[in-house]
């Protein structure tokens, strides 16, 4: 690609992310969302984290199940899980998730 093509493609994009996203702040105010479907656009983003987390936690770099202790991620997504039923703290069960990944590893790679 040229440079010209890929400034193109830059700022076509950028027109198309700004169009996409304005919509319902320039037409917001004369679209009614129903009440039933406000109440279920509440659980969006959960679920669309455990759709991005889910299958990193549970698929091997093959794609196969796994569900063994041996699948390091799993049991730091568990302890992280049990952390945050604990405290209650988004940030510190990230910051713990991580370190209790990291430290999982280091103690099995000796």
């Amino acid at each position: 690609m040229s440079d010209l093509e890929i400034w193109i493609t830059i700022i076509v994009m950028a027109v198309a992310t700004a169009a996409t996203r304005s919509t319902f702040w320039l037409v917001g105010h004369h679209i009614n969302i129903p009440k039933r479907v406000q109440e279920m656009l509440r659980y969006a983003p959960s679920c669309a984290l455990a759709a991005i987390i889910a299958p990193d936690l549970l698929l091997g770099t093959q794609g196969d199940l796994q569900l063994s202790f041996t699948n390091l991620r799993l049991v730091a997504g568990v302890a992280a899980v049990g952390y945050y039923l604990w405290r209650r703290s988004m940030l510190e069960t990230i910051i713990f998730g991580m370190l209790f990944f990291t430290g999982l590893r280091l103690w099995l790679q000796q």
